[in-house]
């Protein structure tokens, strides 16, 4: 299902939609976050390009992210448009909606646990998580890397705000962003193997000092080495590759020596 707290999308907000009835003029579609009203597609927003047939572009029961461009709570009517949607746009899109519908399936077992309704759940813990967090699903991951604590400041029974942080430890994964590149690194003279060796025990000295991340340097063949992070987010991890090349490269450089780096 998913839900949003509100019951109207607004203009300019990005929707997930589901075709119901594909006309020559246009599509009619329901908006499911926003309880299943309905909102059409004209014709003219389909493609950037002509429509030649309709149904090569959109069909009955099929899924897609539409702009919505103008909502009328009297008429119950919500016109909404395919072509302004950038590659972008719809992937952002269908990834909050993952997220939405996994927080979701965790919810659904917490108001099976107490004998409640969906919707009660959601008022009850769900909506003060996304307060507090932005997201309902971010507030899981944070749950999942931590404790109950990280629900200190959401407004729920303590019961609650426990079931929700253990359940989100037991089924909720943490993703990982992944660095992967090769190091050349020339140290000429009989000190350049020390020195080497001295960069790359530095670097990874530096790595362990990141709680969150794991940094890996192994030999590919003098002068050739493997330097992979993983980290938790896209930010960590190229603040650590930077972090951990400038270091390197100053050993390496302090011994008249070059370094070079490629990604994988």
């Amino acid at each position: 299902m998913v839900l949003k707290r509100a019951g109207w999308p607004q203009p300019d907000e990005f929707a997930i939609a589901v075709a119901t009835k594909v006309a020559n003029y246009g599509a009619y579609v329901v908006l499911p976050e926003f309880g299943e009203k309905e909102g059409f597609i004209h014709i003219s927003e389909v493609s950037s390009t002509w429509v030649r047939n309709i149904r090569n572009h959109i069909h009955e029961h099929q899924r897609v992210v539409v702009k919505v461009l103008k909502v009328d709570t009297e008429k119950k009517h919500i016109d909404c448009s395919l072509r302004r949607v950038s590659a972008e746009a719809k992937r952002t899109k269908n990834n909050e909606w993952k997220r939405a519908q996994k927080a979701e399936k965790l919810l659904e077992l917490i108001a099976k646990e107490n004998d409640m309704s969906l919707d009660a759940v959601y008022e009850k813990i769900g909506w003060p998580i996304e307060d507090e967090f932005g997201e309902i699903y971010k507030g899981l991951e944070k749950a999942s890397d931590g404790d109950v604590d990280v629900f200190e400041n959401v407004v729920a029974t303590k019961k609650l705000r426990k079931q929700v942080a253990d359940l989100a430890k037991q089924r909720i994964e943490i993703p990982s962003v992944e660095i992967d590149g090769e190091m050349t690194i020339i140290v000429p003279g009989p000190s350049g193997i020390e020195v080497i060796r001295k960069a790359l025990s530095d670097g990874l000295t530096e790595g362990k000092t990141r709680e969150k991340s794991t940094t890996e340097i192994y030999t590919l063949g003098s002068p050739r080495y493997k330097l992979r992070i993983v980290s938790p987010d896209y930010k960590e991890a190229e603040d650590l590759l930077s972090d951990l090349l400038g270091l390197i490269t100053k050993t390496v450089e302090s011994g008249s020596g070059s370094i070079s780096f490629v990604r994988k």
